[in-house]
């Protein structure tokens, strides 16, 4: 028996991040990019290790670079932590797995640390091949749960559910993480909204070496939790762009959806220091015309074109910085 299964990147389309701090998102997958597992029975529970996860390395530049842009582990924690979380998950809730052992391996192309979400795009893969292989039911509202506490307690990875609940659910989806309704029921509110309503889209990133997006969030956390005015009132804000941004989807009124993109990030720099490289991103694009917002924590960014012209002038202004350009395939 081969398990073969895959989870997508994602793009944070509205309300990002607000996620992690009781707000609303709408997000989509974006099919172009992928982690696959693979999984099958074995004598011993064996995780492969990918070329990625090498120790040996051509030179002390190859390894600065490997370092820098996969971390110091690659992608083996991540299947470690997710087959940990699985088996905790199956305790805590009563159910009994057979004794039967696995390989693991797994191969990814989302490009990494430039916020499409490779990481947790791995995890929710491991989870399916473990959820088919051990014949699990994990609830739906229930799995973005465990791939977050997978990434949040087992490897210290700063992130919030946006991610992951795209990632399970796939799509566009937009999200509600009110305090009360995550409180009552322990997660939010996630409405699947048809992608045939999506205006023209694209996602430019970086081709050059990001950073690691917990990094980026840790200072805003810690003044929201100490009741910042400024940030609690721009958190609010950022999420109510979502909110219009799912009405301005079901009325297709591409002109809101074209300025509430624009309004998230304004909204976002209000409180989080931007860097050069990634402000070019955003001033590049809208020069051509385009909105622009970043898709996570930086590295990439997702905007509307309005016709072939702009996205041809896109694709050229932003290869000058590095950055290359797509259309995302939602469906």
């Amino acid at each position: 028996m081969l398990i073969e299964t895959r989870a997508y990147a994602r793009a944070g389309l509205f309300g990002n991040p607000s996620d992690g701090f009781f707000g609303k998102t709408i997000a989509i997958s974006v099919r172009n990019f992928g982690a696959s597992v693979t999984l099958y029975p074995s004598p011993e529970l064996t995780i492969e290790p990918q070329v990625q996860d090498t120790n040996v390395f051509r030179s002390l530049h190859h390894l600065r670079d490997s370092v820098g842009m996969l971390g110091y582990h690659g992608g083996v924690p991540l299947l470690k932590a997710s087959i940990k979380k699985f088996a905790e998950y199956c305790d805590k809730e009563g159910i009994r797995l057979p004794n039967q052992n696995f390989s693991i391996r797994y191969s990814t192309s989302i490009p990494r640390q430039v916020g499409l979400s490779g990481s947790s795009a791995i995890i929710v893969a491991t989870f399916r091949a473990l959820m088919q292989f051990y014949n699990v039911e994990i609830p739906q509202p229930i799995l973005p749960n465990l791939i977050l506490a997978t990434e949040t307690d087992e490897l210290g990875i700063a992130a919030g559910l946006q991610d992951r609940v795209i990632q399970c659910y796939e799509g566009c989806v937009y999200m509600n993480f009110d305090r009360p309704i995550m409180e009552q029921q322990g997660h939010g509110d996630y409405e699947p909204l048809d992608p045939h309503l999506l205006p023209k889209l694209y996602i430019a990133y970086n081709t050059d070496l990001g950073k690691q997006s917990g990094r980026v969030h840790n200072d805003v956390r810690a003044r929201w939790l100490q009741g910042e005015p400024l940030v609690l009132d721009t958190m609010n804000a950022i999420a109510d762009v979502a909110r219009q941004g799912r009405d301005a989807l079901l009325r297709r009124d591409n002109d809101a959806l074209n300025d509430l993109v624009n309004q998230n990030f304004d909204l976002r720099s209000r409180i989080y220091a931007i860097s050069d490289r990634n402000r070019s991103l955003i001033e590049l694009a809208r020069a051509c015309g385009a909105s622009a917002s970043f898709t996570g924590s930086g590295g990439s960014i997702i905007g509307l074109y309005r016709d072939d012209a702009m996205l041809n002038r896109l694709f050229v202004e932003l290869r000058k910085i590095n950055a290359r350009v797509i259309k995302p395939y939602v469906l």
